[in-house]
């Protein structure tokens, strides 16, 4: 059986791309892999360069632009390892990440997920790889600041749970979908990804879904590889200059960034909170979607 098979879906981010294929080559050891790409409907011809230069690598091409959700599940379908590892095209793998990691995950049979330290150009840790569910309340310290000046506090940071070691592997309540190492059984057990998703949102989706089953989510901050963040949607401050994304792409990547925050809420939270609360989350998301995109 093969150890690990890994998923990129990519969107008109070849150079990006080629930098992560070429990382992975130099990262897999002697693990027995293979690398599917799904490539939505890319103009960049990021498929042809797939084609020339990583030939061994399953290249799926849609026709149009489906998503982050619904193409990791065409990956997925062509998949044959004992791991997936989900990965974006704005990654770089360095040594023996890969080899870490599926060692982690076969000496812990309850975790579901594994993520390594996400590290951005600026050398800060990408906070979406150590997330903890955003329940009104999370939310709220995130949004309002609380949880930057008490930073620390169980109370007010647990949107992205700030009061955990960060030097220590530990449990997570989700993590990016830039780098998530699923085992097998755990992704089958959720039937993979959440398609009403389009872009945003999904992971914090598939990490919930885990934990409703009794999987677990971990962080190993003893591995690390380097995000771009945001490529391909270009509304990311940390990307905005490296990003090719046209005023379009920017848009619809806005859109659906709040468009999934309701979704998450209304699937998980709508029934547990009195209605005003609920009136409260989608004026302020309006709200939050307004302004973003005035500011784009």
């Amino acid at each position: 059986m093969i150890d690990l098979s890994i998923v990129i879906v990519s969107y008109n981010a070849r150079e990006f791309l080629l930098n992560c294929l070429l990382s992975i080559k130099k990262s897999v050891g002697n693990l027995k892999h293979e690398v599917i790409v799904v490539d939505n409907d890319s103009s960049d011809r990021s498929s042809e360069m797939v084609k020339n230069k990583f030939p061994s690598a399953v290249l799926i091409e849609s026709k149009r632009n489906l998503g982050f959700s619904k193409a990791n599940n065409l990956g997925v379908k062509k998949t044959k390892g004992k791991y997936i590892l989900f990965l974006n095209p704005d990654t770089l793998l360095r040594d023996d990440v890969l080899d870490k990691m599926v060692k982690f995950m076969d000496n812990h049979k309850s975790v579901g997920v594994s993520t390594c330290k996400l590290v951005m150009p600026n050398g800060k840790l990408d906070d979406a790889c150590h997330r903890g569910f955003p329940t009104p309340w999370n939310a709220f310290c995130y949004f309002s600041g609380l949880s930057k000046i008490f930073s620390h506090s169980r109370i007010f940071s647990g949107y992205n749970l700030g009061f955990l070691d960060l030097s220590k592997t530990h449990e997570i309540d989700a993590c990016a979908g830039a780098f998530m190492l699923v085992r097998r059984e755990a992704g089958e057990e959720i039937s993979w990804w959440d398609e009403d998703y389009f872009f945003y949102g999904e992971d914090l989706e598939f990490c919930y879904r885990l934990k409703e089953k009794g999987w677990k989510t971990y962080f190993i901050p003893s591995v690390s590889i380097l995000h771009h963040k945001g490529v391909s949607g270009g509304i990311k401050k940390i990307s905005k200059e490296v990003s090719t994304a046209d005023k379009k792409t920017k848009k619809m990547a806005t859109l659906a960034r709040f468009q999934a925050m309701k979704i998450f809420y209304n699937k998980h939270y709508q029934d547990k909170y009195p209605r005003f609360v609920t009136w409260l989350v989608i004026q302020g998301v309006n709200l939050k979607l307004w302004v973003a995109l005035r500011s784009n």
